[in-house]
């Protein structure tokens, strides 16, 4: 049977029919109630090769980018477009989540707001657009480990003035997208957590991230951006410090950190947009049953009152079988729509 809740006064079917994917996104950012089926996307969707025969835009690498004609890179830029609506279109994705492949670091605000209008005019208005956009600290790789908890240690002061220095250049950066008025937001993919819990304390968590988190979403939010903010792992020691930086989204739920989506919709599923909690680990090592099972507690716990979007509780990344993000595909468009 189909999960079916109402808590808003129902919605004609003529007003159904106008509203876009792209609408019923905002409106489940905005914690409201879309009518019809839950909004639904991917951070990334790699299977690209598999799915259509076509490569990927992060699989590529532009060295040559500068030495083309510019008829050549708007025919790359218009083919990159072309993958991300056709993977929006078959697997009715409500946004598109924007990758630049290698090689356009030059220049880039005319080649991704290229490749955004280029969209823009295969789609229309379809799809909310977005890109990267988060400037905070994240878990250090192993090249920069031991710098980071050294400066952290000798040169608190130094840590905070890269920190504001990162957020600057990003609302800057914004500021230059939102000239172009191609674009509706923001992925903040900086991750905090091991499934364990955060990397830093929730204590230095505050001082070192959440007051540079803080500024960046409420200059996103100024300047009319929606912001998505994304991380995997145990986030509960740090989840009312997130909350309070006001995104309008949290992504990932990730249950591989032990994150429960309806421990979550509890706590602070009226003050903020939640997306994913589909255990991608079960969709690699899992039986289908199980896989079935995660899918529709994620529907289940999240969808009442609005404010939810489906999605796996990563991305649909390189090596997952097709057919399992398929078979949770057909679980949502039959069990997750709202009463009309």
């Amino acid at each position: 049977m189909a999960v079916k809740f109402s808590n808003e006064k129902k919605s004609m079917k003529s007003e159904q029919i106008k509203l876009s994917p792209r609408e019923k996104f905002i409106m489940a950012l905005e914690g409201r109630q879309p009518p019809g089926r839950v909004p639904h996307f991917e951070l990334v969707f790699f299977l690209t090769m598999e799915s259509f025969g076509r490569v990927h835009p992060l699989h590529r690498w532009f060295d040559q980018w500068d030495q083309m004609s510019e008829s050549e890179r708007r025919l790359h830029r218009y083919d990159i477009a072309e993958i991300h609506v056709q993977t929006a279109r078959k697997y009715e994705h409500s946004a598109i989540f924007f990758h630049p492949p290698k090689g356009w670091t030059n220049n880039e605000i005319e080649n991704v707001n290229a490749a955004l209008d280029a969209i823009r005019e295969i789609s229309g208005d379809d799809y909310f657009l977005m890109l990267h956009g988060d400037a905070t600290y994240e878990i250090p790789d192993g090249n920069k480990l031991m710098n980071f908890i050294e400066d952290i240690a000798d040169d608190p002061q130094k840590v905070k003035d890269t920190a504001q220095k990162k957020v600057d250049m990003a609302l800057k950066r914004a500021a230059e997208f939102k000239s172009y008025g191609m674009l509706d937001g923001f992925g903040l993919c900086s991750d905090y957590c091991f499934n364990s819990g955060p990397f830093l304390s929730p204590a230095m968590f505050d001082e070192f991230v959440l007051p540079y988190l803080t500024q960046l979403i409420s200059g996103y939010r100024e300047m009319g951006f929606y912001t998505i903010k994304h991380t995997d792992g145990n986030i509960m020691p740090i989840l009312k410090s997130l909350v309070s930086a006001k995104p309008h989204a949290l992504h990932s739920l990730d249950p591989q950190g032990n994150i429960d989506i309806a421990e979550i919709k509890h706590l602070c599923g009226s003050e903020i947009c939640l997306i994913g909690n589909v255990n991608c680990a079960l969709m690699d090592n899992g039986t289908d049953e199980e896989v079935i099972e995660s899918c529709r507690y994620a529907l289940k716990h999240g969808m009442p009152g609005g404010g939810y979007i489906f999605s796996t509780s990563n991305c649909v990344y390189t090596g997952m079988k097709l057919e399992r993000y398929e078979l949770i595909l057909d679980v949502w468009r039959k069990e997750g729509n709202y009463e009309d």
